[in-house]
């Protein structure tokens, strides 16, 4: 028998692989996973009650035009249903918008650090990723981003509030930064945490969408609506984009339980903000708590907070996860910890404080 293998796409040698974060463990310590950024709450009221009545006919295809989903979308955004396209979460449409956009001898520029999946996604697509680190605050470097712009240059992924560390993107800098974008390249305003905004200086992406035809703005059903395990995002952007969208989807890929759970979940709209404020007050308490430690924490509009940490970094994950909670540590770098449940905060904190008084 030949030991020679079936010839792959040499894209493909060295592509990290996604780290997702940690659970808690079942038989030891770990008690709460602040690990993903998923939402502590059950699904929104109704919502369970759909997608147990979805659950009865998936011996049927879904509605692979997500009709339902599509129209109540339009309806609560303003926009034309031709404008919308959705997929297995946002990282899921970000990766439909690389291979729409983007391949062998391409370039896509975004910040670093931010979304672990970025640089994945575009070098399975073939193209080359073009890094551009953080300023010193954590904040996205977008002058340098525009400086950064080539004629290869295709698709330009700007994260706000950037995962993980927290921080924003206000107005005026990122209208200066999109006169800056020549026409046809894409400008991606990936905004999965949109929803615990409080600063007014950070725009609605789809309010800049409107104006500029060479912007699209990613969301999702995972956080703030609490679907992370049924993986559905959207996007809305215009027609040219949406409907290449459209075309490099996986037929069948956003489950009728997914659609229907996402359609009830944007009807319970009172419920969610409850739910959010009360995660936004969390996050000012952990903030507040962890200054007063002594820490130097960015000031985040995420349903997470940042830690950069360097080389103490591991070191401190493992004194949490001995603690009872894991986070999510980025080796050499920092630590985001997802606001969670009080009694997994209060945890948290705890241990930040026993490790700084150790340090």
């Amino acid at each position: 028998m030949s030991e020679t293998s079936p010839r792959l796409r040499a894209e493909l040698e060295g592509i990290p692989t996604y780290k997702p974060g940690r659970p808690a463990a079942a038989d030891g310590p770990v008690a709460y996973k602040l690990s993903s950024n998923e939402n502590p709450y059950p699904p929104l009221p109704g919502v369970m009650e759909s997608a147990l009545a979805a659950a009865g006919s998936f011996n049927r295809y879904p509605d692979m035009a997500c009709t339902a989903l599509m129209g109540e979308l339009a309806d609560r955004f303003g926009v034309p249903v031709s404008h919308i396209a959705t997929g297995t979460g946002s990282v899921g449409v970000a990766q439909q918008l690389l291979q729409a956009t983007s391949g062998p001898g391409d370039e896509v520029i975004y910040a670093w650090r931010s979304f672990e999946a970025y640089p994945i996604i575009t070098q399975v697509s073939g193209a080359t990723s073009v890094r551009v680190p953080l300023t010193e605050g954590d904040v996205h470097d977008l002058d340098a981003m525009a400086d950064a712009i080539t004629e290869r240059t295709r698709l330009i992924f700007v994260c706000n509030p950037n995962n993980p560390t927290g921080t924003v993107v206000r107005r005026a800098e990122l209208e200066r930064f999109l006169d800056r974008v020549p026409r046809d390249v894409l400008v991606v305003l990936d905004e999965a945490y949109r929803e615990f905004i409080r600063d007014p200086e950070v725009p609605d992406g789809i309010e800049i969408y409107r104006e500029r035809p060479n912007v699209c703005v990613l969301r999702t059903f995972s956080k703030a609506y609490g679907l992370a395990g049924l993986r559905v995002g959207f996007a809305v952007a215009h027609e040219p984009v949406a409907a290449a969208l459209r075309k490099t989807a996986v037929p069948f890929g956003v489950s009728q339980l997914a659609q229907d759970a996402a359609v009830a979940s944007l009807r319970a709209e009172d419920e969610l903000m409850g739910r959010v404020g009360a995660l936004v007050a969390e996050r000012t308490r952990v903030v507040e708590a962890l200054r007063g430690q002594g820490w130097t924490v960015p000031e985040t509009q995420a349903n997470f907070v940042w830690l950069r940490l360097g080389d103490r970094t591991m070191d401190f994950a493992a004194a949490r996860e001995r603690a009872g909670v894991v986070v999510r540590p980025f080796a050499g770098e920092g630590m985001r910890a997802t606001i969670g449940e009080t009694e997994a905060n209060d945890i948290f904190l705890q241990a930040a404080e026993a490790f700084r008084k150790e340090l």
